[in-house]
């Protein structure tokens, strides 16, 4: 093997390794981006449920000096 091809080899080599960590960060992005959304959504459905149980509670507030 030659030098020119062993350069070739390992500069195509290079890149595909740069090509594949762009899209696992990608792929790690999108995930985090989902489970950002998912907790946001349970944290709306546990304060609609909260509300839902006990609505009276919360709505009023009695203060007295």
């Amino acid at each position: 093997m030659g030098i020119a091809t062993m350069s070739t080899t390992l500069s195509q080599a290079k890149i595909q390794q740069q090509a594949s960590i762009s899209v696992m960060k990608m792929a790690m992005d999108t995930g985090k981006t989902q489970m950002n959304d998912m907790v946001q959504m349970m944290q709306e459905s546990t304060k609609t449920m909260e509300q839902s149980v006990q609505p009276h509670l919360g709505a009023k507030v009695d203060i007295k000096l």
